[in-house]
């Protein structure tokens, strides 16, 4: 059986929201990511310049980053 999953949030100050458990949970995620985006760059990455995220140690670090933020903040998890 689908089961749908509740997206709605109660509304709270923006105060309250850094002082909450899902900012903790969505800043470790992308400080994880981006760590993950920076280790992928420098140990894998491409060396002849010409892919467009992992040439750059900038954009590797914004698409781990990115891609951690997506990973901590799914809507639901069912």
């Amino acid at each position: 059986m689908s089961e749908s999953c509740n997206t709605k949030q109660e509304k709270r100050s923006w105060k309250e929201y850094f002082r909450s458990r899902d900012f903790l949970k969505t800043l470790i995620g992308i400080v994880i990511g981006g760590v993950a985006g920076f280790l992928y760059y420098h140990y894998v990455g491409c060396t002849s310049g010409t892919c467009a995220i992992m040439s750059n140690p900038y954009m590797s670090v914004a698409f781990g980053g990115f891609f951690g933020y997506f990973l901590t903040n799914r809507p639901c998890a069912c």
